[in-house]
């Protein structure tokens, strides 16, 4: 398992997105593999940005665990900021027309559909939200 801790700003997304593809180059990750998990990352780092600690800056923990049999990478983010489930809230209609929908959502539609397994718990003071790619 590999870890890295951040202050939650957009400036330091691109440094836990690459933290992550390293790890993904390592595994031999297929490319579309390695793009929807960077996707995923973007998004998932955006939402503790813009909503975890606002107006605050706090931390954020990315870590990337490998799983065998099958292969899988679990990347979980971590942080400390206000309680918040992403996947309780209902996926947007994506049928209606774009300036009938409610805004939000799509983001996490989008890591939901892309993913093998997502989950999330609050736990000591924590959101924890785990992602998990199956590569083979």
């Amino acid at each position: 398992m590999d870890e890295l801790t951040i202050e939650a700003t957009v400036e330091n997304i691109p440094t836990a997105a690459d933290f992550v593809d390293k790890k993904l180059e390592q595994l031999d990750c297929p490319v579309k593999y390695q793009r929807q998990i960077d996707i995923a990352v973007d998004e998932l780092l955006s939402n503790i940005v813009s909503y975890a600690y606002r107006p605050e800056i706090g931390p954020a923990t990315v870590r990337v665990e490998v799983q065998q049999d099958p292969i899988a990478v679990v990347v979980t983010f971590i942080d400390h900021g206000v309680p918040y489930d992403p996947l309780a809230a209902d996926d947007p209609d994506i049928t209606l027309p774009a300036d009938e929908r409610d805004p939000g959502g799509l983001g996490i539609l989008l890591v939901k559909n892309s993913m093998d397994d997502i989950s999330y718990t609050y736990e000591n003071g924590q959101n924890i939200l785990s992602i998990k790619k199956n590569l083979s």
